[in-house]
């Protein structure tokens, strides 16, 4: 049996157990105190099947990413032994990257074609932390962990710090929870913050990226507070639960888009340009969404503007 396979199989025992049984008291709780998050139990039950076959499909394949690693740990700069303080440090480290792994999944078409998938269900709860994409370890963005064992960390370590991170936000997918404290609010991810992330309203693309830390949000430009309520879902929903669609349909927009007839550049852009930009402006990207939200609102110098109608003119 190979590292990956053994890894992921403790991992398998602890975290599947506690994420299905929060599903269940989630959704009692919901039901008994008439809570949002309730949600659609077809689209639930698609996003925990989802999220088992992510569980085999990714597991199988993490040898892309753990190979990497362990050949990156013979170059490593410094040999970084394993304490406390090493721990949270390298912890710390990791989160920062998730941040900017999970900016470059919103902003990069390439990798959004496999983030996508956690963004499709108009759901928000539990259950829609576990539908995940069946390819991540193929969209190069995991080889962002490689700084990590250069600079001395132990892969081992790396990893492990990866699932206490996703451990974290998996809880953050749910209305159960309101605003935390402010000085949490101010230095963790939460739940309100993470709504945010999901919502497709104009004012909240594009926003939130944290793992379990906010901060990186609020030092590089991109927190936005939940104030107005949240439209979970894409832009376009897909209205489907076809698993294989959902998973796999940005992908074929993207084959789709390389059949016209286009210059080098505009294959590129079709790829690593932001979702929505197309070479002949038929399309918005979501910064083109917010402008024009922005300049609608503005120009109506205070009258409601309703989300639903902007998203509709986009």
């Amino acid at each position: 049996m190979t590292l990956e396979a053994i890894v992921g199989s403790k991992i398998g025992l602890i975290v599947i157990p506690l994420y299905l049984g929060s599903i269940v008291f989630e959704s009692i709780y919901n039901h008994f105190h008439h809570r949002n998050g309730v949600g659609d139990m077809k689209d639930n039950l698609m996003s925990i099947a989802m999220g088992l076959i992510s569980a085999v499909a990714n597991g199988a394949t993490a040898f892309i990413t753990i190979a990497a690693l362990f050949w990156a740990a013979q170059y490593q700069l410094f040999d970084i032994p394993l304490t406390i303080a090493s721990l949270v440090v390298c912890f710390l480290l990791d989160d920062l990257r998730f941040y900017w792994h999970h900016r470059v999944a919103h902003r990069v078409r390439w990798v959004w074609a496999m983030h996508v998938t956690h963004h499709s269900s108009t759901q928000f709860n539990f259950s829609v932390a576990l539908r995940q994409s069946w390819t991540k370890h193929f969209t190069g963005t995991m080889m962002l962990k490689v700084p990590l064992v250069l600079l001395g960390f132990d892969p081992v370590v790396v990893l492990f710090c990866g699932v206490l991170n996703a451990t974290y936000q998996f809880f953050l997918h749910t209305e159960m929870v309101g605003k935390m404290p402010r000085w949490y609010e101010f230095i963790f991810n939460t739940p309100s913050h993470h709504r945010v992330h999901h919502g497709r309203n104009p004012a909240y693309l594009d926003a939130n990226y944290a793992g379990t830390l906010i901060i990186w949000d609020r030092m590089f430009g991109t927190f936005v507070e939940e104030k107005e309520e949240v439209d979970f879902g894409l832009v376009k929903n897909l209205e489907t639960l076809n698993p294989f669609y959902i998973v796999f349909h940005e992908y074929w927009g993207i084959a789709k888009d390389q059949m016209q007839r286009l210059t080098l550049w505009q294959r590129l852009c079709y790829f690593f340009a932001p979702p929505g930009w197309s070479h002949d402006g038929s399309r918005l990207s979501s910064e083109q969404i917010k402008a024009e939200h922005a300049a609608a609102t503005t120009d109506l110098a205070g009258a409601p503007t309703g989300t639903a109608d902007t998203l509709a003119k986009a």
